[in-house]
């Protein structure tokens, strides 16, 4: 008889994460060490944190495509986090990352971190992921680009694709990320009758999100990454000044803002939607951490 062979270790699968900023960070902790992670940046200063984080950092840029060339037949599954360029109105920089993947022909899951801001104004609509997109913006229109071509790439290659379309991410400990910056800044806000919905998610909540995903996510399938809250600007606002102890924000009229605020800003208080997450839930299986704003700013007291 001959001897018993050593049994193989299972390999683990590998995730390579593109745009491994404050989200992809958190997510981290929740694959390690179960995926072997790959994380690309273009930023040669970054190597030693991300190694130090857990993960294998690649040399990579996205808006230089030779650079891409050793990404196709690393990764099984793919957390595309990467923002598009900030002009035009498509995403080269999406395109160029699918291309080299498609090299491959190894990736069978990937998640792309879209944005709501590809519906538009929806006059305060509560609604689905059924809606149509209706990219009013450059800006929103360079997303729907990228999920399109995220699409084809699914179709192509076979891949199992969700687009997360996420709302405003907020935490305590994300650069930029607590409402108290633009409290302390004194920036008004909309007075109650021009006012206008927003949605949330607090980062911790989408990181578990896109783990979720990459595990749970149907395929080409369109998902809100966002919590429970119907909350208009203002009183988001508000809430974050009262539970901060600081001064309520000044409350201005539409056509006050259009002459104080600047276009960016301004293109955010001109869209309203109230975004329906129970596709998330259910289908994920995901429980919020924070479902709602005021537990996610109150979390971010705690000493």
């Amino acid at each position: 008889m001959p001897p018993p062979q050593p049994l193989q270790r299972a390999r683990r699968p590998t995730l390579l994460i593109v745009g491994c900023g404050d989200v992809g960070q958190r997510v981290l902790p929740l694959v390690l060490p179960r995926w072997r992670v790959l994380a690309l940046t273009s930023s040669p200063a970054r190597l030693p944190a991300l190694r130090a984080l857990g993960a294998v950092p690649l040399l990579g840029d996205l808006d230089q495509p030779h650079t891409l060339g050793r990404l196709g037949g690393l990764a099984d599954a793919v957390l595309h986090l990467a923002p598009p360029p900030g002009q035009g109105a498509g995403d080269p920089r999406t395109r160029s990352l699918l291309r080299a993947l498609a090299r491959g022909g190894r990736v069978r899951r990937l998640v792309y971190a879209s944005t709501s801001g590809v519906y538009g104004d929806c006059g305060g609509e509560r609604f689905d992921e059924t809606r149509a997109v209706n990219a009013t913006t450059d800006r929103a229109r360079r997303r729907v680009d990228a999920e399109a071509q995220v699409r084809w790439f699914g179709r192509r290659t076979g891949a199992r694709i969700t687009l997360l379309r996420i709302p405003g991410i907020y935490a305590a400990d994300r650069p930029g990320g607590h409402p108290r910056e633009r409290l302390a800044r004194g920036t008004p806000v909309l007075a109650a009758a021009d006012d206008v919905y927003t949605n949330h998610i607090h980062a911790d909540d989408l990181a578990r999100a896109c783990v979720a995903a990459l595990h749970r996510g149907l395929p080409q399938r369109v998902l809100h990454a966002s919590d429970d809250s119907e909350l208009k600007m203002g009183d988001y606002f508000d809430l974050a000044a009262d539970l901060c102890s600081l001064p309520r924000p000044r409350r201005i009229s539409r056509a006050e803002a259009a002459q104080q605020l600047s276009p960016m800003l301004l293109s955010f208080m001109s869209e309203s939607r109230r975004l329906d997450n129970r596709r998330l839930k259910r289908e994920l299986r995901l429980r919020l951490r924070y479902p709602t704003v005021r537990e996610g700013l109150v979390a971010g007291l705690a000493p």
